[in-house]
C-alpha cells in the first residue's frame, strides 16, 4: 500500500503530506496494521522496552496522534520537541525532500501548541506505552534565561513522561546550540538534575533524564559533555539531533537550504563511536 500512496503523498508540498499522513493514521483501524516481528526486550534507565525500535520526536510535536502511531508497534513513543508557551516555528516553506539521498532537511523551528496543549492530548488519549517527552526553549527566551524554560518543561511534563529529553541540539532555534558548551551546559545539567531529584519526591516515582546532543559536536566537546553526564547522574543520551554538515549532498540544489539534515546521510555521524 505504501508503494502506491508515496507517489501521491510526494506530490504534496512535505509538511502539508506529513500533516495529511497523521491524520489519515487516526482514522485507519489497527486490523490494517502488522504487529512488529521484534521480540527481544531491551532495558535501558530502568525502563523495560518491549524492543528496541522507538518513534523519536519531531513526528508529533503536540501529541496528537499518539493513538494513531500506537497502532504502528513502537516500542516507545517520544512526541515534542514542546515548549512552555505555543510559537508557530519558522515561515514556510521549511521541510524539504531529497529522496535521491534518503534525506530531509527541516528548519521548523520548535513549532507547537505548547506543553499545556500537548500534556491535554496526552491525558485524552488512549496511549499506555512507554512515553517520551521532549522540551525546549521558546524561541523568543533570551539564552541566558534558557534554564528557566527547560525548568517549567521538566515540571509539567513530569508527571506524564517515562523519561524527560531536553533538546539543546536543534539547529533550528538561533543560539541553541550554545549550551551545549562551556559551563552553560554545567550549569543547565545542574539545576535540572536538581530539580529531578526534587520531583521525584514531590510524584513518587523517578523519571529519568536524557539529553540530546548534536552530531556535529568535536571530540574535545563530546568528552566535556561525557565528564558532566556522569558527574550529575544524567540517565541517558540520545544520539544525535540533525546535522548542518552537507557534505553527504554538497551537489544538490537544496545543500544551502538553511536547517538540519536528517536521514541516512547523518548515519555514520550519529553511530560513530
Amino acid at each position: 500500500m505504501y508503494s502506491f500512496i508515496r507517489p501521491l503523498l510526494f506530490k504534496l508540498d512535505a509538511e502539508k503530506a506529513h500533516a495529511l499522513t497523521l491524520a489519515a493514521l487516526d482514522w485507519l483501524p489497527k486490523a490494517l496494521f502488522k504487529a512488529p516481528k521484534i521480540q527481544q526486550s531491551i532495558t535501558v534507565m530502568g525502563i523495560a522496552f518491549p524492543h528496541a525500535v522507538g518513534l523519536a520526536a519531531g513526528l508529533d510535536k503536540n501529541g496528537e496522534h499518539l493513538d494513531a502511531l500506537s497502532k504502528l508497534g513502537f516500542s516507545f513513543i517520544e512526541i515534542g520537541t514542546v515548549t512552555p508557551k505555543p510559537q508557530k516555528g519558522n515561515p514556510c516553506p521549511r521541510l524539504f525532500r531529497i529522496p535521491e539521498a534518503g534525506a530531509i532537511i527541516s528548519r521548523m523551528g520548535f513549532n507547537n501548541l505548547g506543553i499545556d496543549h500537548l500534556l491535554a492530548q496526552v491525558k485524552q488519549s488512549k496511549y499506555n506505552g512507554i512515553l517520551g517527552i521532549n522540551i525546549g526553549k521558546n524561541a523568543d527566551t533570551p539564552i541566558e534565561n534558557a534554564t528557566d524554560d527547560y525548568l517549567i518543561g521538566l515540571r509539567k511534563a513530569y508527571f506524564a513522561a517515562s523519561y524527560v529529553t531536553l533538546n539543546i541540539s536543534s539547529p533550528n532555534t538561533k543560539n541553541l546550540r550554545q549550551l551545549q558548551q562551556g559551563s552553560e551546559i554545567k550549569n543547565l545539567i545542574s539545576a535540572l538534575k536538581e530539580e529531578q531529584l526534587k520531583l521525584q519526591q514531590i510524584h513518587g516515582k523517578y523519571v529519568p533524564l536524557v539529553l540530546k546532543i548534536a552530531p556535529d559536536l568535536n571530540s574535545e566537546e563530546i568528552s566535556h559533555i561525557a565528564e558532566l553526564l556522569v558527574e550529575f547522574a544524567i540517565d541517558g543520551v540520545i544520539a544525535t539531533n540533525t546535522t548542518i554538515a552537507r557534505d553527504a549532498i554538497s551537489n544538490h540544489p537544496l545543500a544551502n537550504e538553511a536547517g538540519g539534515l536528517s536521514g541516512a546521510p547523518v548515519k555514520d555521524k550519529a553511530t560513530f563511536v
